[in-house]
C-alpha cells in the first residue's frame, strides 16, 4: 500500500505524541455531519459507572468519565451504541454503502441525529480521520486490529479493542453489545438489550425443535468455497438456534473467523442445513458441481442461496440487538424450510 508523504508524517506524529495530547489537534473542517454532533444519550449514563476498566486482547483500558465523543474503528459497534440511546461520530465501513453505515434496521434507533462521518477500511484504519473527530473513545471491538494499531489509536483516546482470546473478527454481537454498555456507562440498559435478543433467539429455537441436534454450517462462493468457522458470529448465531456446528470442519477458522474449503472436501458440506451466500451464477454452479450436487443437502434441497445483496444478507454479516428481530422473522423460516429434508419445501418460498 503505498501512502501520501503528508499522511506518513502525520502518523508518525501520532506514535510520538503522548496518550491525549490529540484532544486539541482534531480538524474543525474535516469532521463532516458526524464533527458537530455529541453521542447523544437517550438517557445520560450514571456517574457511578465511571471509571470503568475493560479487558481486551491488548491488555485493559480505563475509562474515567461518559464518553461524549465516540469513533466506531471495529465494524458493527455502532448498532449497539445506537441500541444503547448513543450516537457515535463516527463509523467505519465494512460494506453496505449505507448513509453513515447505519444500515435500515437501525435509522429509527439513528432518528433525526446527524449521521456520523464514515471512514474507509479499504486501506486499513484511518488514524488521522480518527483524530480529527476529537474522539473520546474509539471502540473496536468487533475488529483485528493489531499491535501497532492500537499503540497508535491510543495516543488519540481511550481504546476497547477485540475481546481477549478470541480471534480476529471473532466477537459475538452480545460480547460487542455488553462491553459497549460497559464503555458507555449503561451496564444495565445494555444487559436488558441483551436478554430481550436472546429471548427472541431462544423462541424462534423452542418454536423449531428440529433445528437441535441438526448440523449446518455458514459458507461463502468467494473465490471457491468459504466456510465461517466456529468462531464466527454467523456460525455462533446457528448455533444459538439449535444447529451444531460439525465436527469434521472443527479446524475451518479454528484459528480464524473462517477459511477456504478445497474442492476435494466439499462432502464435508453433507450436513443438516447448508446456508450459501452465493449470487445466481455460482449458485447454479454448485448445484451442478458433480460432488456437491450429489451430496444428501442438495438432493433434499436442505441448502439456502442467498444472492449478496439486501437487508436480509447484509444482516446475516451483521447481527446485532437492532437486527435480531429481522433475522428471527426471515431467516429463521428459510432454515426451517431447509432442516426439514423435503425438497418439496423450498426455502426461498419461506423467505
Amino acid at each position: 500500500m503505498t501512502r501520501h508523504p503528508v499522511r506518513l508524517l502525520l502518523i508518525v506524529a501520532l506514535l510520538l505524541l503522548p496518550a491525549g495530547a490529540l484532544a486539541a489537534c482534531g480538524d474543525d473542517e474535516g469532521g463532516g455531519s458526524g464533527s458537530s454532533a455529541t453521542s447523544a444519550a437517550a438517557a445520560p449514563a450514571g456517574k457511578s459507572a465511571f471509571p470503568v476498566t475493560i479487558p481486551h486482547k491488548f491488555g485493559e483500558t480505563t475509562i474515567e468519565a461518559a464518553p461524549e465523543r465516540v469513533v466506531v474503528a471495529g465494524l458493527r459497534e455502532q448498532d449497539s451504541l445506537l441500541a444503547l440511546g448513543v450516537v457515535p461520530v463516527a463509523t467505519t465501513e465494512w460494506f453496505g454503502e449505507h448513509p453513515g453505515a447505519i444500515f435500515p434496521w437501525a435509522r429509527e434507533a439513528l432518528g433525526d441525529a446527524p449521521e456520523p462521518e464514515v471512514l474507509d477500511y479499504t486501506d486499513g484504519i484511518q488514524y488521522e480521520r480518527i483524530a480529527a473527530q476529537q474522539p473520546d473513545l474509539i471502540l473496536a471491538i468487533y475488529s483485528g486490529l493489531t499491535q501497532k494499531d492500537y499503540d497508535t489509536l491510543s495516543k488519540i483516546a481511550p481504546v476497547v479493542a477485540q475481546p481477549p482470546g478470541q480471534v480476529d473478527w471473532g466477537s459475538s454481537w452480545q460480547e460487542e453489545l455488553l462491553t459497549t454498555g460497559k464503555a458507555v456507562g449503561k451496564p444495565e440498559e445494555a444487559q436488558q438489550l441483551h436478554d430481550e435478543a436472546a429471548g427472541q433467539i431462544a423462541a424462534a429455537a423452542k418454536a423449531n425443535p428440529e433445528f437441535k441436534g441438526q448440523t449446518a454450517a455458514v459458507t461463502s462462493a468467494y473465490q471457491g468455497v468459504w466456510v465461517y468457522g466456529v468462531n464466527d458470529a454467523r456460525s455462533r448465531l446457528i448455533e444459538d438456534l439449535g444447529f451444531t456446528f460439525p465436527d469434521s470442519l472443527a479446524e475451518i477458522g479454528k484459528d480464524d473467523f473462517g477459511a477456504q474449503l478445497s474442492d476435494e472436501k466439499l462432502d464435508l458440506l453433507d450436513l443438516g442445513a447448508v446456508l450459501w451466500f452465493a449470487n445466481p451464477g455460482p449458485a447454479e454452479e454448485l448445484r451442478k458441481d458433480p460432488v456437491y450436487g450429489k451430496l444428501a443437502v442438495r438432493k433434499e434441497g436442505r441448502d439456502i442461496f442467498m444472492a449478496e445483496e439486501g437487508d436480509l444478507y447484509e444482516a446475516i454479516s451483521f447481527i446485532s440487538p437492532l437486527s435480531i428481530p429481522m433475522l428471527m422473522d426471515e431467516l429463521v423460516p428459510q432454515l426451517a424450510a431447509a432442516a426439514d429434508g423435503d425438497p418439496a419445501t423450498k426455502p426461498e418460498d419461506a423467505a
